[in-house]
């Protein structure tokens, strides 16, 4: 697990005096603004953020050091991290995103299936997508259903994916 977690990021610049649209990936999307300074992926820049108002896909956002338009475009693009110590504790069924990343996939028999390489959400829901040696990914629905089991301290995913869907 990295000591850091992607909270959102910045979707391009608001308005004319150096605020942004931030898109929040957090359950509650104005807890980013609670989290503390956030990091650039290289941890090279900090912000601190101050939310404004909810705007089209995301929030009005200022960031310390972005004092212009011209420097908030600039800034599209980036993925903004939390420290993972600023984060709350999850109940057992929830889970962080970036733990999943890197887990082993197993069927309910034991058998590998293959590794998560990423953990999508298109608005229907979460999905796996399994990096499957000489087979290419396939996408796994995350539901208690297909996904009983979630060990992160072994490393691994026990699923039941319904029958044709990994062929």
């Amino acid at each position: 697990m990295s000591d850091r977690v992607c909270v959102g990021a910045i979707a391009g610049a608001f308005g004319v005096k150096g605020e942004v649209r931030l898109k929040s990936f957090c359950a509650e999307p104005e807890a980013i603004g609670g989290y503390g300074p956030l990091f650039t992926e290289d941890g090279s820049r900090s912000f601190t953020v101050k939310l404004g108002r909810p705007v089209p896909n995301g929030l009005s956002a200022r960031l310390s050091g972005v004092g212009t338009r011209e420097q908030a475009e600039a800034l599209r693009g980036t993925r903004l991290y939390a420290g993972r110590d600023q984060l709350p504790s999850l109940p057992d069924d929830e889970f962080y995103h970036a733990d999943l990343i890197g887990l082993t996939v197993l069927d309910t028999g034991g058998t590998t299936l293959g590794r998560v390489s990423a953990v999508l959400n298109h608005g229907a829901g979460d999905l796996l997508e399994i990096q499957r040696p000489g087979k290419g990914n396939a996408l796994l629905p995350f539901t208690r259903a297909v996904v009983p089991t979630v060990d992160l301290a072994s490393g691994r995913i026990i699923a039941d994916p319904p029958e044709g869907l990994l062929e």
